[in-house]
């Protein structure tokens, strides 16, 4: 295991997996940039815990499907954020409708949800001797999350390095695309190889529905990470 003694590698990054679309298409991108590419993931009393065992699935596909990228797949860690689930009374961790609230944001906004994922996959980063954190925030295409702006994460980026006294950076490859642009950057970074692999082994339906396959992958079909995704790979699919 490595630590904080050796020296902080400028070929490595700590990609945020949750196992669904958008952060697979980072894990893809950073392992075309860089040498060697670990993932973590967070168990935080999310409705959606089936993306917990699909992040394995999709890490073993990628592997299966590109030894290039294989061979800079480094270890993957899951956090146990449970306190989390328990302070949030949110759409993502409890059975709940989805909605809008009287403060203009969906109920499935989990409050300093990306904060703590970040907070934590620095100091994951920083004992591990990474710099660069990668996550598939965006706010082109998104639900109005304010912990998904740019501003934010920069913001957060700065801190963490004042804080750790070590340089990091937060790296967001589809803050200013859409979800059509997703698809689209998926076809560029693997061909249709990675995009069948996105539809058939990703999760990013806010319930846990493995059952009902659509075009563009499985879900309830009627959240709105569902409604997204459907909008996006029609828009993209209308352009091929």
């Amino acid at each position: 295991m490595q630590n904080r003694g050796e020296a902080m590698s400028e070929t490595a990054a700590l990609v945020l997996f949750s196992g669904g679309q958008d952060s697979t298409v980072c894990l893809a991108s950073a392992l075309e940039r860089y040498s060697r590419v670990e993932t973590v993931g967070f168990s935080y009393g999310q409705r959606h815990a089936v993306e917990l065992t699909q992040r394995g699935v999709v890490r073993e596909a990628l592997a299966s499907n590109y030894p290039r990228w294989a061979a800079r797949l480094g270890p993957d860690h899951v956090l146990d954020l449970a306190t989390l689930g328990q302070i949030s009374d949110t759409a993502l961790t409890r059975d709940a409708a989805f909605e809008m609230t009287a403060a203009g944001l969906p109920n499935t906004f989990v409050p300093g949800r990306n904060l703590l994922f970040f907070t934590y996959a620095a100091a994951l980063a920083y004992r591990r001797g990474i710099r660069a954190l990668v996550g598939g925030m965006c706010e082109t295409d998104y639900s109005g999350y304010p912990d998904c702006r740019n501003d934010t994460l920069q913001a957060l980026a700065g801190a963490l390095s004042l804080g750790m006294d070590t340089p990091f950076s937060i790296e967001t490859p589809l803050m200013w695309i859409d979800k059509a642009g997703t698809w689209e950057m998926a076809g560029q970074l693997g061909g249709a190889p990675l995009v069948n692999l996105i539809v058939e082994h990703t999760h990013t339906c806010y319930t846990s529905d493995r059952t009902t396959r659509h075009a563009w992958g499985y879900g309830c079909g009627k959240c709105p990470a569902c409604g997204l995704r459907a909008r996006g790979w029609d828009t993209w699919a209308s352009r091929r």
